[in-house]
């Protein structure tokens, strides 16, 4: 097979040989010296935001509802302590436009201790005493048995009626239901309150907009309730998914070409078994009442069993895996040569996990850092948002000189406003302040945002650059594993921290930028949704298009620069120079040996999460009458077969992370290997004798017998 000569000009020369080097520089001094001052002045700085947001924040206003006096309503210590539950006297007024403006429903609210359960009128509730005693835990204080209907409706003590509720998000809502294409309020019987007057038919009309919200909210209980049936069988199953995943690279470290070709096969064969149940399912459902419905037809379901239940459902799944089918059939007829020489990488990448298997766990240490880095945004995002004080506004009913204006709920029985305006009330409004630390919160919040970013690509990079100093200990030893360094991943940890912190800093820094102008883009481009123009759509589209390229660009250039950083010690820029001309001048191996090697990665990570995905498919469906007795009776049983194929397909990716990093850094070695040596007794080849064959090449201090 004739191999490609690599394209040296204007992307530099090949790098000269040099007999003193023998893998990662151990003599190397600080990079990017000022980026990692920044960079810890920037940690201090998230630091100082995190005490003053914990100083001024208070999370009850997140863990608790709060009613009409600001108060939080089941806080323990206080009056309020049983009262864990938020009622809305006039529920219908949350249905205003205005509340998506002021974040706050314009009706009185009150803690109560339970939803009301039952449907009740202020003057039928009035005439009997049992039923006015249970009327009274919906009301005020202040109010007193000599007060008429009219007086307490107009001060505003008592809703006019009380509506059959079920508690969510510790909030009483309507208990909606649906008979037919109606939405009903709780029980039907109870509308009528005996003189023919049913005052529920106008909030059922009102409100039935909101059934499909409400639909949501029985879904999303239904899924929850399917978690806590079936957490435990989920666990086994990501246990099963981290057995296969550790066995699967235990097994690629003696036998990793037939490992390849066995995980080819079973992809091929796991990806026509779909296609086979598809079809099956498809040609089932023939004759059915309902199947022949169309996907348009059948439009938006909450109930996502439905969509399994039609034909077109089946034949779309059945089409896409064929699609899937063929796409890597072709690929691996058309790219068989290269697939030779990734195997060859892919089983010296093996072997050196094998020399190196500290390597496989050090993602949890990457997974701890970065639970730390998550866990420290989302609390100080959490009091920053609620550091904030009570905001009181007037409520009226009529039109108000005063209407929205901010007041004291302390004096407002006596002041002016309620002078002029009796109808009126003073109410909580939101969280906000005119204070200096108030003014800039917004800022705070997007420093919090920034420097989230910045410190998880910091541990990501730091991830990156250990494994591939380690690796590419592996590589350079001329005796192996002899001449490797006694802990090559806890030593390479230490170069990294130590003298490259900055250059860490600095990669890690550029990507945040780009990130973080993504997630401005999507912040404009969602709020300007329905006001934009065509143009306008059209912009933002491209510019969230180039910036996803630019950032899956910077990813790769950044990972390799921190391979060359662990390699030669020098500054982020010149390695990530050096990369990316050394990548440059091979640009036919990376596009295509590199490619083909991510390929193969990626089919072993499918292969776990379609073995673990279909065990998951027979055992929660119930098809085999063998796991009938033991298989959880759920609600919708793609629940867990979901959650199982999205945590194997993360625990895979966890542990081919290494081995994508090791080839990575191996495949530049190899890249470097190539132009520093030409197989001479004083420059032989270091890269392992059935590479050298697949490439045609030997050292010539082989003699042939």
């Amino acid at each position: 097979m004739a191999e490609e000569q690599p394209y040296y000009g204007k992307h530099g020369e090949p790098r000269k040989y040099d007999p003193t080097f023998k893998g990662p520089i151990y003599n190397r001094g600080c990079t990017d010296i000022v980026c990692c001052i920044l960079f810890v002045v920037a940690i201090l700085g998230y630091f100082a935001v995190g005490i003053l947001a914990w100083s001024q924040g208070d999370p009850r206003k997140v863990i608790y509802p709060t009613d009409s006096r600001g108060q939080f309503c089941g806080q323990a210590g206080t009056p309020l302590e049983k009262k864990t539950k938020l009622f809305y006297f006039n529920i219908m007024k949350c249905a205003n436009p205005m509340v998506l403006l002021e974040f706050q429903c314009p009706t009185t609210q009150l803690c109560v201790e339970q939803c009301p359960k039952s449907f009740m009128t202020l003057v039928k509730a009035r005439a009997i005493s049992k039923d006015w005693e249970y009327y009274k835990k919906f009301c005020k204080e202040g109010l007193t048995s000599s007060l008429t209907v009219t007086q307490i409706l107009k001060e505003g003590l008592c809703p006019a009626m009380l509506l059959p509720s079920k508690s969510f998000t510790r909030r009483c809502f309507p208990a909606l239901s649906r008979k037919g294409q109606d939405v009903l309020v709780g029980n039907q019987s109870q509308f009528d309150d005996g003189s023919g007057f049913r005052p529920a038919k106008d909030l059922i009309d009102g409100v039935k907009n909101a059934s499909v919200v409400i639909e949501a909210r029985q879904v999303a209980m239904k899924i929850f309730e399917d978690y806590t049936q079936s957490w435990y069988w989920i666990l086994i199953a990501l246990v099963l998914a981290m057995a296969l995943s550790l066995i699967f690279i235990v097994l690629m470290r003696f036998l990793a070409g037939v490992m390849v070709w066995v995980m080819i096969v079973m992809v091929i064969l796991v990806l026509g078994y779909g296609i086979f149940h598809c079809y099956m399912e498809y040609a089932d459902l023939k004759g059915e009442p309902g199947a022949d419905i169309t996907l348009q037809d059948l439009g938006l379901q909450l109930d996502f069993s439905v969509y399994l239940q039609i034909r077109q459902t089946w034949l779309a799944f059945m089409i896409i895996l064929a699609i899937l089918e063929v796409i890597i059939i072709l690929l691996l007829i058309f790219l068989r040569k290269r697939i030779l020489i990734a195997i060859a990488l892919i089983k010296e990448a093996s072997k050196a996990i094998g020399h190196i298997m500290s390597s496989l766990f050090y993602p949890l240490v990457t997974f701890v850092l970065l639970a730390v880095v998550i866990a420290y945004w989302a609390v100080t995002a959490v009091f920053l948002s609620t550091s904030n004080e009570p905001i009181y506004k007037v409520f009226n009913e009529t039109d108000c000189e005063y209407g929205r204006q901010t007041c004291n709920p302390e004096n407002f029985s006596t002041s002016d406003m309620k002078a002029k305006c009796p109808d009126s009330e003073c109410l909580f409004a939101f969280y906000g302040g005119e204070t200096v630390y108030h003014k800039y919160l917004i800022g705070l919040q997007f420093y919090n945002v920034f420097l989230f970013f910045w410190c998880a690509n910091f541990v990501t990079a730091l991830g990156q650059m250990t494994l591939a100093g380690a690796f590419a200990s592996y590589y350079w030893a001329f005796v192996k594993p002899d001449d490797m360094p006694t802990c090559p991943v806890f030593s390479s940890f230490g170069r990294a921290l130590r003298y490259h912190t900055g250059s860490l800093a600095f990669g890690s820094l550029i990507l945040s930028i780009i990130q973080v102008i993504r997630v401005l883009l999507e912040y404009v481009d969602h709020k300007l949704k329905g006001a934009q123009n065509k143009c306008t759509k059209f912009l933002l589209c491209c510019l969230k298009c180039c910036f996803w390229c630019l950032e899956k660009f910077i990813k790769f250039l950044n990972r390799n620069a921190y391979i060359m950083v662990a390699l030669y010690g020098k500054n982020f820029c010149t390695s990530a120079k050096d990369a990316f001309f050394l990548l440059m001048r091979n640009i036919v191996r990376v596009t295509v040996l590199d490619k083909v090697t991510d390929f193969l990665l990626f089919l072993g990570k499918l292969l776990i999460v379609g073995l673990v995905g279909v065990f998951a498919f027979f055992f929660f469906s119930g098809r085999v009458k063998a796991f009938e007795d033991t298989a959880p009776t759920l609600n919708y049983y793609w629940v867990p077969i979901l959650t199982a194929v999205v945590g194997s397909y993360l625990i895979a990716h966890g542990f081919f992370s290494v081995y994508s990093m090791c080839v990575d850094t191996l495949f530049l070695c190899f890249l470097e290997d190539l132009e520093r040596n030409d197989g001479s007794a004083e420059r032989p080849y270091l890269m392992p004798d059935n590479l050298l064959k697949i490439l045609k090449k030997k050292n010539k201090t082989e003699t042939t017998e």
